[in-house]
């Protein structure tokens, strides 16, 4: 008998050492710097769900009472009857409540003349959904287990959320700063949307980390630009960085990739699902009073309206470590909005990675990256996430979970080359390492029924130059944001102007890799050749230089093909679409384009 007691109480003690667990007590467990799924943590039918509305400090559906935000909470069981404390994934989206539905009218018209405002659009209603008291169950299948309690909330004007939705304004970054401050003992919650009752958060250690994609993305953002106390690390994917460079490019009115004709304020109708009685108020004092003021349809220029949405002005108080996660072909939200809050957060000193892969819309860092990152900020675990590389970055041919190190982005190694075209850019012109004087001046011709990829893959076409590189002897790694400088006429004093980056031979086969054909795109408007914040009409015939930075991009360029610039007017997927017949002319002895490119010159090998 005395042998099998030793022997049980030895099992015991060898549970409680290998999974930090005995038999009254569960507690998070650590291993290789990563947040192991904890068995006292996995039952969903043992988990608390609750939820409840937190005050903020603002009042933006005119009711005289500060907005409360609805909130979810889904805990472990231990938070109740062992006192266990944890630190919180937090979860924010102004889409848990449901979407307008996608009627006719609902997209602005994009069939016009530049400068000309087009027929107003249809403003459709969402039906609300979801019950109490769950509002999303996001994540918690993934964080709970591994020692974590999810928060979910609505955004300002949708759900059970009280306020108005401002599709980036202010109140969108401090409602999930109230959140935070109540998860810290700093806000109020309350049990009922208008009760007195008060509840809180006694089972959060305070530590807050926030993630999402897209839009649910962008909040995690948000609300580091507060400097809130307690949010210590956001994993934002694909978030939108800034709503003009969401909707414009260089001063040119551009509609993200899938959705032409979407508009800030088409999204704000989209989203706008909370109470029926404030949406009057709400649809008049944001959408037809602020947006219709500010958003500009007719120059696109950049102003005080698009700059108070624009999260890398506001990004002094932040202080949360950034993983920022993102697509290089992602054509809806551009990888300039993941690169610039990167490359800015770097500058600041603070703790930063960054995840890319080759696929489009979404996509998160494999789960050790995100593991890592929240172990360390949130539970303060060494796990030394901090000596990391910095950059991780899914090659072509590889998995998304199975990204390449690097030591940042772009590779330190990249160095800008200058390519010059030379004249043929309406069959195949050429670009070359060596500038070749006098090269004159050449002529596209605007006609928006005719696809990009449909340019790209002509032989020769009247609507588009093209210019291209000899054929590559080795492998190019381009690491970085592409370049152009150009000096166009047109001939009338408003033209689209739309870049492409290819590689050439066009594989036009069904099955083809999203990675075969564009490289990267860019736009811009001639008529703001001197500032984003200042249009001119063109003078036709007049020419005009022009300045402007590409997608950023990483993406090894196999032997055997060849590297085209791609210069045309109106792209058909992404831009207006006036009347066929404008004349785009291109003086190439002015005109350059600068590829980042791993080892520089001697990459190229033709």
């Amino acid at each position: 008998m005395k042998l099998r007691t030793w022997y049980t109480l030895l099992i015991v003690l060898v549970t409680i050492n290998t999974f930090g667990q005995g038999a009254s007590e569960a507690r998070p467990i650590f291993k290789d710097g990563e947040a192991q799924i904890v068995a006292a943590f996995s039952k969903p039918s043992e988990w608390l769900r609750h939820d409840l509305f937190v005050e903020t400090e603002f009042d933006t559906d005119g009711d005289g009472k500060l907005d409360r935000m609805h909130v979810s909470v889904t805990r472990p069981k231990q938070t109740e009857t062992q006192g266990l404390k944890l630190p919180i994934i937090y979860v924010s989206s102004p889409y848990f409540a449901g979407v307008a539905p996608n009627v006719d009218g609902l997209f602005w018209d994009v069939k016009h003349e530049l400068g000309e405002m087009p027929n107003p659009r249809v403003h459709p209603e969402v039906k609300r959904l979801g019950e109490r008291p769950i509002i999303s169950n996001s994540h918690i299948k993934k964080w709970v287990p591994r020692g974590y309690i999810v928060v979910h909330s609505s955004s300002p004007g949708t759900g059970l959320s009280q306020g108005s939705p401002t599709v980036g304004g202010d109140n969108e970054s401090l409602a999930p700063k109230a959140v935070i401050d109540w998860l810290n003992g700093r806000a109020k919650g309350y049990t009922e949307p208008y009760g007195d009752e008060t509840v809180e958060a006694f089972w959060s250690t305070g530590k807050v980390g926030m993630t999402g994609t897209s839009y649910n993305g962008t909040i995690p953002l948000a609300a580091a630009t507060t400097g809130v106390d307690g949010l210590e690390a956001i994993i934002p994917i694909a978030p939108n960085t800034s709503y003009y460079h969401y909707y414009r490019s260089n001063g040119l009115v551009r509609s993200p990739g899938g959705y032409l004709g979407e508009d800030i304020d088409v999204l704000y109708d989209f989203i706008h699902s909370g109470e029926e009685s404030k949406r009057p108020y709400n649809n008049k004092t944001v959408r037809d009073t602020e947006m219709k003021n500010g958003m500009d349809r007719i120059t696109g220029d950049y102003n005080e309206f698009w700059a108070g949405r624009d999260y890398l002005n506001d990004m002094g108080p932040m202080k949360a470590a950034l993983l920022m996660s993102h697509g290089f072909n992602d054509w809806n939200v551009m990888p300039e909005h993941s690169y610039r809050i990167y490359k800015a957060a770097k500058e600041k000193g603070l703790p930063v990675q960054i995840y890319y892969h080759q696929n489009g819309h979404g996509g998160p860092p494999p789960l050790r990256l995100m593991n890592r990152w929240f172990t360390k900020y949130l539970h303060g675990e060494d796990n030394g996430v901090e000596q990391d590389p910095k950059a991780y970055i899914v090659r072509e041919n590889d998995a998304q979970d199975q990204p390449t190190a690097y030591p940042d982005y772009p590779h330190p190694n990249a160095e800008m080359v200058k390519l010059y075209p030379t004249n043929g850019g309406n069959t195949l012109g050429g670009l070359s390492l060596k500038k070749t004087k006098k090269q004159g001046k050449e002529t596209a011709i605007d006609d928006y029924k005719v696809s990009g990829s449909q340019l790209a893959s002509s032989p020769s076409s009247e609507h588009r130059l093209l210019y291209v590189t000899p054929r590559l002897q080795q492998d190019i790694n381009i690491s970085g944001t592409p370049k152009i400088a150009i000096k166009v006429a047109s001939s009338k004093p408003a033209v689209n102007l739309s870049v492409w980056l290819v590689s050439l031979p066009w594989n036009g086969d069904a099955k083809a890799k999203i990675t075969d054909n564009v490289i990267t795109r860019g736009w811009a408007d001639p008529q703001n050749y001197k500032s984003l914040t200042e249009s001119k009409p063109l003078q036709p015939g007049k020419f005009y230089e022009m300045k402007f930075e590409l997608m950023p991009d990483d993406q090894i360029i196999p032997a055997g093909q060849q590297i085209g610039v791609m210069i045309f007017c109106s792209d058909q997927e992404y831009t207006l679409h006036p009347k066929p017949g404008t004349e785009l002319t291109v003086d190439l002895d002015e005109t350059t384009l600068t590829l980042p490119v791993i080892d520089g010159k001697e990459s190229f090998k033709f």
